[in-house]
């Protein structure tokens, strides 16, 4: 059973960081593509960023340059640092992970991140 545990949010004043994790289980982590998606109120899920099985990492325009996502096989998890936050980053974010071979995704629960002006 596959299963996607987030944590590292919080309440941050903007200007600052927040390093999110996402622990996977269930033995798909290193086959696939993982991501940061997050959810603000009112709005619709968009995706943050991603990175291959490859390594090969794309971002969202509005995060560019300030947030960078990586994982690390061994511990099966993704990490998404995110620096310079600004209040428009307050939302839930929630790990994913697509598994092409099955074209399937997996979420996890989410996490909160608030960020003050």
């Amino acid at each position: 059973q596959v299963q996607l545990v987030e944590s590292g949010g919080g309440l941050v004043r903007a200007g600052g960081s927040l390093r999110l994790s996402c622990a996977a289980s269930g033995g798909i982590f290193r086959i696939s593509t993982m991501g940061w998606y997050r959810q603000a109120p009112g709005k619709q899920r968009e995706l943050v960023a991603a990175v291959t099985s490859g390594d090969s990492t794309n971002y969202a325009d509005s995060v560019k340059g300030r947030f960078t996502i990586s994982r690390d096989n061994a511990e099966n998890t993704v990490y998404l640092q995110m620096n310079s936050l600004k209040p428009e980053d307050t939302a839930v974010y929630y790990c994913n992970a697509h598994l092409s071979i099955l074209n399937r995704d997996f979420w996890g629960q989410g996490t909160q991140v608030t960020v003050s002006s």
